[in-house]
């Protein structure tokens, strides 16, 4: 099969990830002017209770189906063979999930008042299933999914405008999310057989996959309540108000870690391949370039977000919401600990078949996480809530290089990644001389910002071209050699 270019990989699935970001920027305001607070509070609390059952039936497959399946891959028999099974087991989770969810809806008598809008989201448990989009991240198609995403995407907001049109119509909302979802999954369903057939087997190797599916299934969960324990405590702890501040904080920090996660997140594929097929010197020397080219972004994502978190809270969501700034800047060290965590358990853990140590490491972290705001957050509110994930994310990011030390020492002694480590810290420094100008000469908020991170772009790319770093120079290569 030919292989596709990582770096056009990289930059779909950075594009499909914006507009995953974007879309929601600018649906929002339209829908909570509409549906008003009763109407999103509605869609919003059928859609949360339907996630917990959507994780249940991914039941962790989706990182299993791409390690495992990038190894099979080139041999047709095979990877129908092992599609099948995975497709077989993910069809039991989703029955399991929905008969947990039926016995819920029937248990809690306060969900009543959602059960329809409940039932019209649970049409995503099982579509989501029926989607495999496994499939595509094992034959790195990501120019479909990129395509595919945008399509759905356009059609559902020329829907939502048509067909929401007042505080009534929160289910016509609920049924737009999940036409997106299912036409989408529908579309992979019947695309995927240009890759394999896939058919339900009742020949499952349960002795093979259920034990490492389960490990990755218990790591999603254990994170899932790391992620989510912060505002939860501190709806308990502290106030709405306290809350509010802190989601507007975290929501800008996931939005930026989620575009950086498409740096790495298309290589899973590929390392499994190599791992797979004993090609270890080719599985280094992706996993070198990744990371390199990871931290040449993390370092000034975090310093340019450290530098203009005050503009963008400001931007995005008022004055109301100043107090939260601290909690940003704060968040801000975070990055760096949860993508190199994130690039050693998607790029390292995951393809060398070691997802019980990832367990470790999101069990440890998320205990401290919480016993850290449970002691904190009395004394330090939403600020609290950040220094803990600082530290959880750090604590994280620790256990996972120790249980990958063997495949990432040489890697780490290198002088290769120390100097462009140094590089890279030397362009920072003319990011904030930048941020700092744009401030002290720009009046306009908008324009102070926009101009912030335009400048910093470009004397970080001239520091990087100075310093002749070699990712650098090899882009503006590649792109002198098409013009």
């Amino acid at each position: 099969m030919k292989k596709k270019s990582i770096g056009v990989n990289a930059f779909l699935n950075s594009i499909r990830n914006i507009l995953n970001i974007i879309f929601p920027l600018i649906t929002f305001p339209y829908v909570s002017r509409v549906l008003q607070v009763n109407g999103i509070g509605k869609y919003n609390f059928s859609q949360s209770v339907i996630s917990y059952f959507v994780l249940i039936a991914e039941l962790g497959i989706m990182p299993y189906a791409i390690r495992e399946g990038a190894r099979y891959r080139d041999n047709q028999e095979q990877i129908t063979n092992f599609s099948s099974q995975i497709f077989s087991i993910n069809i039991i989770s989703t029955v399991i999930a929905y008969i947990l969810l039926f016995f819920c809806l029937f248990l809690f008598k306060n969900l009543k008042n959602y059960i329809l809008c409940i039932l019209i989201f649970s049409l995503q448990i099982f579509f989501t299933t029926l989607g495999t989009e496994w499939i595509y991240s094992i034959y790195e198609d990501y120019a479909y999914i990129t395509f595919r995403s945008i399509i759905f995407q356009i059609i559902s907001i020329i829907l939502l405008f048509i067909f929401v049109r007042n505080k009534g119509d929160y289910l016509n909302y609920a049924l737009i999310t999940v036409f997106s979802s299912v036409g989408a999954n529908l579309l992979n369903f019947f695309n995927a057989r240009k890759y394999c057939v896939i058919r339900f087997t009742t020949h499952i190797e349960w002795n093979k996959h259920l034990k490492p599916i389960l490990l990755i299934f218990a790591s999603l969960v254990t994170a899932t309540i790391y992620i989510n324990s912060d505002i939860t405590l501190l709806g308990i702890i502290k106030n709405d108000y306290i809350v509010g501040l802190y989601s507007v904080s975290s929501k800008i920090y996931s939005i930026i870690k989620t575009l950086l996660t498409s740096v790495y997140i298309v290589t899973v594929p590929r390392l499994s391949l190599y791992l797979g097929k004993g090609k270890k010197d080719n599985y280094l020397q992706l996993l070198s370039s990744v990371t390199i080219n990871l931290l040449l972004l993390i370092l000034p994502a975090m310093i340019g977000l450290f530098m203009l978190s005050r503009n963008i809270i400001l931007i995005l969501s008022g004055k109301s919401y100043l107090a939260g700034t601290t909690s940003l800047q704060i968040l801000c060290f975070a990055l760096i600990f949860a993508m190199l965590s994130g690039d050693l358990y998607e790029c390292v853990l995951i393809p060398s078949r070691r997802e019980k140590y990832i367990l470790i490491g999101a069990t440890v972290s998320s205990t401290v996480n919480l016993i850290l705001n449970i002691i904190l957050i009395p004394l330090w509110g939403q600020n609290a809530a950040a220094l803990s994930t600082v530290v959880a994310e750090f604590i994280t990011c620790l256990i996972d290089g120790y249980f990958s030390k063997d495949l990432i020492s040489n890697i780490v002694k290198s002088k290769k990644l120390l100097k462009n480590i140094i590089q890279s810290l030397i362009g920072c420094i003319g990011i904030i001389v930048m941020c700092i100008l744009c401030d002290a000469y720009i009046n306009s908020l908008v324009l102070k910002t926009i101009f912030s991170v335009l400048f910093s772009v470009i004397i970080y790319v001239i520091i990087l071209l100075i310093e002749k770093n070699e990712v650098v120079m090899y882009l503006f290569g590649k792109l002198k050699n098409k013009f």
